[in-house]
């Protein structure tokens, strides 16, 4: 049985959809939307563009943003079914989110424990809302990633260990590119095929599943 690990993002892939992309939605003045397709476009940096993102909200609406998330954050199909499925087969599940603590936390306590969950931090004593980054690349990243997730996987990570991940965007493609296995929907699946990653596609957790049975069952 081979030695394996996965990281799974959050927002739009444990979620059904982007969190930070909601609360922006919901409660930002509209110049989020150039920073946000700025990100996308890889303008500036995701730490960057998130930091910004969040400075324009005041920090006043804290409870009314988790409130918002809890309310709102619809965990994708077979997600628990998925953590179950792990945790029987002795898998470590890291959640490497690009999200921010005072939101992810609260969506994700009833589904854990988890090996660990890593996301950015936040900080409420100003007027607006400050992102901390208590995860920040490392000497073999240069992308100022915020929550680094390549960098995550290196420090956990055996050289001989099966790494899986699974995403869906641009945040999640640094960590796909020194992945073994990549599970991916939406943007990651076309940056899967223009880098010709070993990938597969998923819309629920079942899917994931199933993938991991296959991987789990033989000799790598």
């Amino acid at each position: 049985m081979p030695n394996i690990a996965v990281f799974c993002d959050f927002d739009g892939t444990i979620t059904e959809k982007d969190n930070i992309i909601n609360i922006m939605k919901e409660f930002a003045p509209p110049e989020w939307e150039e920073i946000k397709n700025k990100i996308l476009s890889q303008q500036i940096s995701i730490q960057e563009g998130v930091g910004k993102m969040f400075s324009l909200l005041p920090c006043s609406l804290k409870e009314d943003i988790i409130k918002f998330t809890l309310d709102n954050g619809k965990i994708r199909t077979g997600f628990q079914e998925f953590v179950d499925y792990l945790k029987k087969e002795n898998i470590p599940l890291y959640i490497v989110s690009g999200g921010i603590d005072f939101f992810v936390q609260p969506v994700l306590e009833k589904y854990g424990p988890f090996d660990a969950v890593y996301c950015n931090g936040s900080d409420f004593s100003g007027e607006t809302i400050k992102i901390l980054w208590p995860h920040s690349c490392d000497d073999e990243c240069e992308n100022s990633c915020g929550c680094c997730k390549p960098s995550i996987m290196r420090k956990l990570e055996a050289g001989d260990t099966y790494k899986i991940v699974i995403g869906d965007s641009v945040t999640d493609l640094e960590a796909a590119k020194q992945a073994d296995l990549v599970i991916a929907r939406d943007l990651l699946i076309e940056n899967s095929k223009e880098m010709n990653l070993n990938y597969h596609e998923f819309e629920t957790f079942y899917e994931c599943i199933d993938i991991l049975k296959n991987v789990n069952g033989v000799s790598l």
